[in-house]
């Protein structure tokens, strides 16, 4: 699915060769990522587009981390034009207020990639993500097969979803909605994690906890780092066992907690294809060459990518095949026992 989306996508010229318009100059290319608190942003995304940036041309990445800020990220991008940019590969802390860096930048004529969250506005020069939508039906599959194989198909559950000002945040939870609300679960309560942060989400689930004991069951946590905070109040709870917890990204926490049975599932994302067309679309545009996807979004060329589920049973097939984790990152002295009744050692 991955090298089909790729391959449906054609970029010529993406060498920094001369012949384009940028050819053979430092072009410069803004890469803005949202926060920090998201371990993948700095420990792939940032990289993975670096690399593939370096090995295309003599091209100068400017990079900016908002830290989850969304006027932090307006004015590195407003430093970022400032500086020569020639492109600007935002992934937007909000993705309303997004719109206005979109419009500054097209008034420099300066294109835009939307990178990982399509940005509600303004006039794109493409986007790439993931299925969005199939990340939370994978979420929520994962967590009423759980559930239905334990007895407990009426159970109580807890949303638990990401930023309200991140448009991936509604469309995790749509997908979600489209499984869950067809089963006989009762949602017990929901929430929207200001700034996808773990500790608001592990507060907001303490006092669930408090109010409704042993009728949580479940958990929709939209990501990792929402996952360990409600695991992290379920220990502090000393609830045994840890109801049914989901996630997203793949972080190697979450990795390690799947083997130990306190978290459900999580999503994998093969990243490096989508910072690596990232850099691709962005070099493209920089030489004046053509861009075109396999879909459009919005008025907007995209490509989506395929999420995969990763449970205790196919960590090897997936995390550790695509290269994201070896098992020597998992499989520490303190996860070892569990690696090895995983089949990992």
């Amino acid at each position: 699915m991955l090298i089909a989306a790729l391959l449906a996508v054609s970029l010529t010229g993406c060498t920094g060769e001369p012949g384009g318009t940028g050819a053979g100059s430092a072009g410069k290319i803004a890469l803005l990522l949202p926060d920090a608190k998201t371990a993948r942003y700095e420990t792939f995304d940032r990289p993975m587009f670096e690399n593939r940036i370096a090995e295309l041309g003599p091209y100068q990445v400017l990079y900016a981390n908002a830290d989850q800020d969304a006027a932090k990220q307006q004015q590195q991008a407003e430093s970022a034009l400032a500086a020569g940019a020639e492109v600007l590969v935002l992934d937007p802390v909000d993705s309303h207020a997004a719109i206005t860096i979109v419009n500054e930048a097209n008034a420099q004529d300066v294109p835009v990639i939307a990178y990982d969250r399509l940005i509600a506005g303004g006039d794109l020069a493409y986007y790439v993500s993931f299925d969005n939508e199939k990340v939370g039906t994978l979420q929520a599959t994962e967590l009423v097969d759980a559930l239905d194989a334990a007895g407990d198909d009426s159970a109580g559950i807890l949303m638990v979803n990401g930023s309200p000002t991140d448009n991936n945040a509604k469309l995790f939870a749509e997908g979600a909605h489209a499984i869950i609300d067809d089963t006989d679960l009762r949602i017990l309560a929901d929430y929207e994690t200001p700034d996808w942060s773990p500790d608001k989400a592990q507060s907001w689930v303490a006092g669930q906890i408090s109010q409704y004991g042993d009728a949580i069951a479940g958990v929709y946590a939209a990501n990792d780092g929402i996952a360990s905070g409600a695991i992290s109040a379920f220990h502090s709870a000393n609830v045994e066992p840890i109801p049914v917890v989901t996630g997203q990204d793949a972080e190697l926490s979450a990795i390690q907690r799947i083997l130990i049975g306190d978290q459900r599932m999580t999503v994998y994302k093969a990243i490096k294809p989508q910072a690596e067309l990232a850099a691709e679309v962005a070099v493209a545009l920089i030489e004046g060459d053509e861009v075109t996807a396999p879909m459009e979004i919005e008025g907007t060329p995209a490509t989506l990518l395929d999420p995969v589920a990763v449970t205790v049973d196919n960590i090897m097939e997936t995390v550790i095949a695509g290269g994201f984790w070896t098992v020597d990152d998992i499989c520490t002295p303190a996860y070892e026992k569990a690696c090895v009744a995983a089949g990992l050692r």
